[in-house]
């Protein structure tokens, strides 16, 4: 799984990406958002060849927070060729999370 450290690499890789992208925007700080780092690395291994997994630290990157109106962590957007098609709050199961992404990825 990928960190993104700035708007230069979300650019490149989510917004003018293809496919299926989760991005997981997240704080240090926050407990929800430790127990679900581990759910994101299985995701991303399992589902490596249908979507990306990238992660945005909402301190490091306020700007990108902002922009996508990100108001508690952890906040999930899942993108689909560079357009966001479903925002996920709060901590999440695998399952669910892999239903997500399967549904969109086809």
């Amino acid at each position: 799984m990928a960190k993104i450290l700035d708007q230069t690499e979300f650019d490149n890789l989510v917004i003018n990406g293809k496919g299926v992208v989760l991005v997981d925007f997240f704080a240090t700080w926050c407990g929800p958002c430790k127990a679900l780092a581990p759910v994101l690395e299985e995701v991303a291994e399992q589902l490596k060849d249908k979507a990306s997994v990238y992660k945005v630290d909402i301190d490091q990157t306020q700007s990108l927070a902002q922009q996508y109106r990100v108001m508690s962590v952890p906040t999930m957007k899942i993108f689909k060729n560079g357009e966001v098609v479903e925002t996920i709050v709060g901590l999440q199961s695998k399952s669910v999370l892999l239903d997500k992404l399967n549904y969109y990825a086809g």
